[in-house]
């Protein structure tokens, strides 16, 4: 009989835990990081980079829409390493799409502008977006899966918890891009525009080094390892898609959240510095949004343990609605105190409580074997809707009524009123165990799992 770990030597199981934990979070660091890098460089500069014939209005405008277009091969990036990660591993995948969204967002920061090359340089621009945007759509599922089935395997009470890890890379890449553009962005005009704008792009390759050296030492998911032995009839898309209905839910339960976070990060930077303030204001505001939600969102996580997701996404949902004319009113106010307020309540309070339990409720609502795709399809047809168009939407309103925030405000309650209505429908998950089945159920309220 062999003796059992002392407390001085953790459990095997348990060092793997910690260990995919931190892989998850450096790989949604790497992501957000990317994204709001690319969000507020896009908003800064990119429309005269890349766009210059055109206004200032419509080079924004242009700006962004590469930057939906990152959001628009998300669902493929899904689809894709979602079939090959329910079939081959998550573990090969994960480290496939970490490299794909380092050396894009690399690749970016080497790209030549709109003077040097012409045309090509937006086209080269969406190109690279859209190899991002196939990677990001399969690296979140593939970091989420791996947190919550080793935590199922080691502590199984506690996925929300240990979920969280992964959804903590969002504030945390947050605070890794504003305070890398704060810098750069604080260097004379003419310098910013000339390479200043680049250095956020090039640094991505450190958190990219990091993250690699952690995931090439985690183990594959337990609960893949047991089904990966069975045999398998259809693609997992095709069994995803033969009872659609839990995609839809997934998709429609993280509208909110996304919408939310890219209206109140991204497109309020390029919304508060045309409002007057200051570069270095807004990041910092930014900055300290994304600080309150790193204790938040863990929070919001592992409070979702005991009394259930649905109550803690909802309570979120209708924060957000509740806040969204009087943080947009504080923005307005023109005054710096006031916007780090307005940003802390809205990003890093109610968006946080929304997304926080987020990862764990969306992987419940899947058997192991479908779990990548489905989970990942649900997601980021979520990110498509909610960050992908909506600071296009909100760019192009304002552009139409001649300012005034009031069309921002509409979107992010619309967000949550989509989230609220779908989560009031789910049926509680927090409680079940992570099965193990073929096919996908349905998740409606009094509907059998």
């Amino acid at each position: 009989m062999q003796p059992s770990p002392s407390a001085a030597q953790p459990a095997p199981d348990s060092r793997q835990l910690r260990r995919v934990a931190v892989s998850g979070l450096l790989g949604t660091a790497v992501e957000f990081y990317d994204f709001l890098v690319y969000g507020t460089v896009a908003a800064l500069v990119f429309g005269e980079l890349f766009f210059p014939r055109a206004d200032p209005a419509v080079g924004t405008i242009a700006a962004f829409g590469t930057f939906a277009a990152g959001y628009l091969a998300r669902p493929l990036g899904g689809i894709l390493f979602g079939h090959f990660g329910d079939r081959i591993g998550r573990k090969s995948m994960m480290l496939l799409t970490m490299v794909l969204m380092g050396c894009g967002s690399f690749l970016i920061g080497l790209l030549p502008t709109y003077d040097t090359i012409g045309v090509w340089a937006p086209i080269l621009l969406v190109a690279l977006r859209v190899v991002q945007g196939i990677a990001i759509g399969g690296e979140w599922g593939g970091a989420m899966l791996m947190v919550v089935e080793h935590a199922e395997h080691t502590q199984g009470s506690r996925r929300g918890l240990w979920s969280s890890f992964t959804q903590l890379g969002a504030p945390l890449g947050s605070v890794l891009s504003a305070g890398v553009v704060t810098i750069v962005a604080g260097l004379p005009d003419d310098e910013f525009r000339s390479w200043g704008w680049r250095v956020p792009f090039l640094l991505s390759i450190v958190l990219l080094a990091v993250g690699l050296f952690v995931r090439l030492k985690v183990a594959e998911s337990p609960l893949f390892a047991q089904v990966k032995r069975q045999p398998v009839d259809k693609p997992p898309i095709v069994e995803v898609l033969r009872r659609p209905k839990p995609v839809l839910l997934a998709a429609c339960v993280g509208i909110g959240a996304f919408t939310a976070q890219s209206l109140l990060t991204s497109f309020m930077i390029s919304y508060a510095v045309d409002e007057g303030y200051t570069r270095p204001q807004v990041l910092t505001a930014v900055t300290v949004a994304s600080c309150v939600a790193l204790v938040v969102l863990p929070a919001a996580s592992a409070l979702s343990d005991r009394v259930g997701r649905r109550p803690v996404v909802l309570a979120g949902a209708v924060a957000s609605a509740a806040l969204a004319f009087p943080v947009l009113a504080l923005v307005d106010s023109g005054s710096p105190g006031l916007l780090i307020l307005a940003l802390a309540l809205g990003h890093g309070v109610a968006q946080s409580t929304m997304y926080g339990p987020l990862g764990a409720l969306l992987t419940e609502m899947f058997g192991t074997r479908v779990r990548y795709t489905g989970a990942s399809l649900g997601y980021q047809a979520a990110t498509l809707v909610g960050a992908g168009f909506s600071p296009l939407i909100a760019g192009s309103l304002l552009a139409s009524y001649g300012g005034g925030s009031t069309p921002v405000s509409l979107l992010l309650c619309a967000g949550a009123a989509i989230t609220a209505l779908t989560v009031w429908r789910l049926r509680e998950t927090h409680t079940d165990a992570l099965d193990s089945p073929a096919t996908t159920t349905p998740t409606l309220e009094g509907t059998p799992r």
